[in-house]
């Protein structure tokens, strides 16, 4: 990737616009990789206080990112270090001293739904390690052939979500008061509709609009993936315990090439160019169920977070002023549970 890093991102810059307008941001992560492999390869607090400063971002949501994991206990525990290290962070936030923004006032882990009923020793541990602010977790089940599709597999198999056990371990999320966020590809969506039938009960997220590819063997069969996309997303919509997240675009398996150019995207181009998945997703899910997010720092070799904000502002201008609320803020806080100041 020639492009990249916060000085390229430098290059586009723009006001805010409706800067008091209350933004909860329900999916960033926190990470230090001490590898090349991305130019933002520590993103820790002050890292998200500053790319988040512009806008009225009072509170965040964060998501696991099989971060600091505890290298001391045993394997199926392991996550728990992910969190009592967020805790922290997000203690740090409560204080006050960084500013009005509360960051990671939620939380969602990792705890491994294949366990089936033995997860729930996992899930208690999680509630310990932060009784006021874990919420969920999330547990990713993308996985694809296609090599083009960059992503890391997580327990590497093709339909967990499908399995006697895997639904067992959603049960227990389910009884314990806990939400899912679903992070998969689109042609894997019709599982997870199942999982949402056979646990009607348990809250569940999917991420990133439903994980739209258009690299590899995907990128020349663009209508036909979009295609299928919707109908997978519109299957999706009637299940109530389910909501989307509505951001992600700027991860290159969506095919776009901002990450690609000499100056980065400016917000009037990307909220032209996310207006069809936008849209879509709102006309199947409404304004009630789905929610803005920025998916920092991974979105961020795409543009930064001021353009991305605009760009939301931008396109939802012509929606009411509650429908805009629900989608910036209050969505979020409902479903994540999150105490604000």
């Amino acid at each position: 990737m020639p492009y990249g890093g916060n000085d390229w991102l430098d290059i586009t810059k723009e006001d805010i616009i409706e800067p008091s307008l209350p933004i909860c941001d329900p999916h960033h992560h926190y990470w230090d990789l001490r590898v090349e492999r991305t130019p933002y390869g520590r993103y820790l607090l002050h890292e998200l206080l500053d790319d988040i400063s512009g806008h009225n971002i009072t509170s965040t949501v964060f998501i696991e990112a099989r971060a600091m994991y505890n290298a001391d206990i045993e394997k199926d525990f392991k996550p728990v270090g992910e969190v009592e290290f967020v805790e922290g962070i997000s203690a740090a936030s409560a204080s006050g001293i960084y500013g009005k923004s509360r960051a990671s006032a939620s939380i969602i882990g990792h705890a491994n739904l294949n366990l089936g009923d033995r997860v729930e020793p996992v899930l208690q541990s999680l509630l310990e390690a932060s009784p006021r602010r874990f919420k969920g977790i999330r547990h990713i089940v993308a996985w694809d052939t296609d090599k083009e599709v960059d992503t890391v597999p997580v327990y590497n198999q093709e339909e967990q979500m499908s399995t006697k056990s895997f639904i067992e371990g959603a049960k227990v999320l389910s009884k314990m008061g806990l939400s899912f966020d679903s992070w998969m590809y689109f042609h894997q969506l019709p599982q997870l509709l199942n999982l949402a039938k056979k646990v009607p009960d348990l809250p569940i997220m999917v991420d990133h609009i439903g994980g739209m590819l258009l690299v590899g063997k995907y990128r020349d069969k663009k209508e036909e993936v979009l295609e299928t996309w919707k109908k997978n997303i519109s299957d999706l919509s009637e299940c109530p315990n389910v909501q989307i997240k509505l951001g992600g675009l700027g991860m290159p398996i969506t095919g776009h090439d901002w990450h690609l150019r000499k100056t980065p995207v400016g917000s009037d181009e990307l909220a032209e160019q996310m207006k069809f998945f936008l849209d879509y997703c709102i006309e199947k899910f409404g304004t009630n169920r789905g929610m803005f997010e920025s998916n920092f720092p991974v979105d961020k070799v795409s543009f930064s977070y001021d353009v991305l904000y605009n760009a939301f502002k931008k396109y939802s201008k012509n929606f009411s002023k509650s429908e805009r609320s629900s989608m910036f803020h209050d969505n979020a806080i409902k479903f994540y549970k999150v105490e604000e100041a």
